[in-house]
């Protein structure tokens, strides 16, 4: 019916409050676990009206990674709290095969400015990218995927395949430099990392398409894969390759190229970071620890993997580890820090909760979780800004919360319009 072509575009806000630098951006994302998700939280808690798109009775898999919290009868993963905060959640079937569900889809599309997926296989839904510039020409369109979409190049079977966060590490590149030397294995970085540096870059594509479109009316479609977000924060591993013959191996904890970089236990079973680069803070350290400045010199020393790997390198590093180890965590950290030494004590969830740091910094937020109807106290924001901040104005919704809202204050549908899609199991 092709009713997108009938509806006035509803400038956004229009169910969320108007706050942050990127009030009057309305997104659509639909998609789940992790980066895409992720790449919309960071948008709404600075103001974007973001739409998360979930399947009729099934939700976002998200809302269920363990561990969850139960209330009740309700249950609701951890990470579903963190970041699906600031969200709407409308229910509904994204196959345009079905004909109320293209209505809806292409309405939705005309009255969002940027739309997200990770689907990967959206053309088997009927959908593909020259419908949706038909009907909104400053669209833009951001794909997130493991291996990037054929339109972009690459091999169409390597971009068909499936993908999740430690897959992206391995054959990105970052999974062979991760970990200890063999015969260790390679060692993946916990926390879905790839996927939120993967979300990071799907922003900042996001915020420089929407630029562009705004300044001229024409939007455009940006291609993010996990493969290559986990490449481009490899520093010069690739230029390593290409002009040395090297390939860049794992060396544990310590950094190969100068020292002190490297983890040390403390006399009170923690562990200590020290990091000093270049001549100068090499001196502060060597002062610190009351060595002789005449021998342990930044070139013989400290400056070079050969320095390093020296006799009087070596002898450097297990006098660092003798002096860490006779010290506690706090007492060695304060004393390297009156030198103006960097070094930093490895800290865990409850070092941070209960830090005065953080707490003066304000990095803790309440709120309450709409599942479980109580208030959740969780990490807030970053970056901070000094005119827009961010904030949290609700916390992640119940599925399909806001999809009767959605309906008719955007889309202008009637109740009993919208009682027919459901009825038909549509949203």
């Amino acid at each position: 019916m092709e009713r997108w072509k009938e509806i006035e575009h509803v400038p956004a806000p229009a169910i969320a409050p108007k706050f942050g630098p990127l009030t009057g951006m309305r997104v659509l994302m639909t998609g789940s676990i992790v980066a895409a998700p992720f790449a919309a939280s960071l948008l709404a808690e600075y103001g974007a009206e973001v739409i998360h798109v979930e399947r009729p009775g099934v939700g976002d898999p998200y809302r269920e990674q363990a561990p969850v919290v139960k209330q009740g009868d309700q249950r609701v993963s951890t990470v579903w709290i963190q970041e699906a905060r600031n969200k709407l959640s409308l229910s509904l079937e994204v196959n345009l095969k079905i004909p109320e569900s293209k209505e809806i889809f292409l309405s939705l599309i005309k009255n969002c400015d940027v739309w997200v997926e990770n689907m990967v296989w959206i053309e088997k839904l009927g959908i593909t990218e020259e419908m949706l510039f038909e009907v909104n020409p400053k669209l833009v369109v951001a794909h997130i995927s493991g291996f990037g979409r054929p339109q972009f190049g690459g091999v169409p079977e390597e971009c068909n395949r499936p993908s999740y966060d430690p897959i992206g590490q391995a054959e990105g590149g970052f999974m062979f430099i991760n970990g200890f030397p063999e015969p260790m294995p390679p060692s993946p970085a916990t926390g879905f990392m790839n996927d939120y540096i993967t979300a990071l870059f799907a922003v900042n594509g996001i915020l420089m398409a929407y630029l562009h479109a705004q300044k001229t009316g024409q939007g455009q479609a940006i291609d993010i894969s996990q493969i290559e977000s986990m490449s481009k924060v490899l520093s010069d591993l690739f230029v390593q390759r290409f002009l040395l013959g090297r390939t860049k191996q794992r060396g544990g904890n310590k950094i190969p190229i100068f020292q002190p970089a490297n983890l040390f236990k403390t006399k009170d079973e923690r562990y200590l970071y020290i990091g000093a680069y270049g001549s100068f803070v090499f001196g502060r350290f060597i002062k610190a620890l009351e060595l002789d400045p005449n021998k342990f010199t930044h070139e013989a020393a400290g400056g070079s993997p050969e320095a390093l790997n020296s006799e009087i390198g070596l002898e450097l590093n297990q006098l660092t580890m003798d002096w860490v180890a006779a010290h506690d965590a706090e007492e060695a950290k304060q004393h390297l820090l009156s030198f103006k030494v960097p070094c930093g004590i490895v800290k865990t969830a409850e070092d941070l909760v209960e830090s005065e740091h953080y707490q003066k910094r304000g990095d803790f937020v309440e709120y309450k979780d709409e599942t479980l109807d109580q208030i959740v106290k969780a990490f807030g924001f970053n970056p901070k800004m000094s005119q827009t901040p961010a904030k949290v104005w609700r916390g992640a919704p119940k599925l399909g919360q806001d999809t009767d809202a959605i309906l008719s204050t955007l889309l202008g549908y009637s109740d009993s319009e919208i009682e027919s899609f459901r009825a038909k199991q549509v949203i």
